[in-house]
């Protein structure tokens, strides 16, 4: 199977499925001489791993990471860093039942079809949980944007229709929240709603929104590999994203060219922008304002009302879901958008090191 590669420069491989033995990922292109130990990875995956909020599943795994190479004596070497996590909760046998069933909405039906055969055990390979993979890389990721200044702050900005206009100044005031939201008052309506919708079997989705302080101008090109097109191939590769807007989005179709438009000013020598309906993103670079992007999550397809189905004979049936499930996965999605979109500006910052024939020559310029 191809297609679990990412990246040129910085590029990441993950394995693994979620009912196998373990799930982990090498990542290739990291400098050496970077900080880096397993807890540095280990607080992001806690933010993601099961029971990392009430309305997650009940599937209780530590998520415990590994480094089993590219690490000596607490840094990075700039040889491949291949990182694990070993299941130690699989109940899979809550998917015997539905073993020659197509899950609505899953990628049942699809797998088969391109193989000829699927691992049927939550989903295998296209499970969410090989998000954890992308987590750890992301982590690293992050590890090196922070040593030039590059922030994230990303968070739950609406939830089933649950909607806020608060944008968090801080990480804590994400991260306190049950829901990821910084908005106590929207969180609390989201999660009565949560609870309805467990009661009722059902489940929801929601938008996540990405800010990124501290870009340079410049990263991205101007074809093939924008930074916006780059950052929409990876958030859209997340299994459960039905949306994925920049900026202003979807709503600049209804506004006019002098509505939409950023104009250019002065600010003490510095040349930056009145309004960010761009998103921080002209002509596929970075243009230096915070980079803000949002994509939306479709429910979580696993609930547990009866459903109709076919068999993988064709045949008309019904289905009855078991197993552990989130009935939301935004907020656990939200360490996961934050680390795709890590893992896109660490591979393009990196390309962009050589754009100029300048940043060679005082590159290697005699000591």
């Amino acid at each position: 199977m191809s297609g679990s590669i990412l990246g040129k420069n910085f590029q990441i491989s993950t394995w693994g499925e979620s009912h196998g033995s373990a799930l982990g990922v090498v990542i290739d292109g990291c400098p050496a001489g970077l900080d880096l130990c397993e807890e540095d990875i280990q607080k992001d995956l806690n933010l993601r791993k099961p029971g990392s909020n009430k309305f997650g599943t009940s599937r209780k795994e530590s998520d415990a990471v590994h480094i089993l190479s590219g690490v000596f004596e607490g840094k990075t070497t700039g040889t491949p860093i291949s990182l694990v996590v070993y299941n130690e909760n699989q109940k899979s046998s809550d998917y015997t039942n539905i073993k020659n069933i197509f899950r609505p909405s899953h990628a049942d039906y699809t797998f088969q079809s391109k193989y000829g055969f699927r691992d049927y055990r939550g989903g295998g390979r296209s499970s969410g949980r090989e998000t954890l993979s992308r987590v750890a890389a992301g982590a690293v990721a992050k590890k090196i944007l922070s040593e030039i200044g590059i922030e994230f702050l990303t968070y739950s900005k609406e939830i089933a229709g649950f909607s806020t206009n608060k944008t968090p100044k801080t990480r804590d005031e994400i991260f306190s929240d049950q829901l990821y939201m910084p908005d106590s008052e929207v969180s609390l309506k989201a999660a009565e709603y949560l609870k309805k919708c467990v009661e009722d079997h059902d489940s929801a989705g929601g938008i996540v929104e990405c800010i990124i302080k501290g870009v340079p101008v410049g990263i991205g090109e101007t074809v093939f590999d924008k930074l916006d097109s780059a950052l929409a191939k990876a958030i859209f590769s997340l299994g459960a994203v039905k949306g994925f807007e920049i900026g202003t989005g979807f709503a600049s179709a209804k506004l006019k060219g002098s509505q939409n438009n950023d104009q250019f000013i002065n600010n003490s020598g510095r040349i930056s922008k009145k309004t960010n309906n761009s998103g921080g993103i002209l002509g596929g670079m970075s243009d230096g304002s915070d980079i803000i992007f949002r994509a939306a999550f479709k429910p979580t397809p696993s609930i547990f009302k009866k459903q109709t189905t076919v068999d993988i004979n064709g045949n008309e049936t019904e289905i009855e879901i078991k197993g552990r499930h989130d009935p939301i996965i935004v907020p656990r999605a939200v360490i996961v958008v934050e680390a795709m979109a890590a893992i896109t500006l660490t591979d393009l910052l990196f390309s962009n090191m050589f754009s100029k024939i300048d940043s060679v020559k005082n590159f290697y310029k005699p000591l």
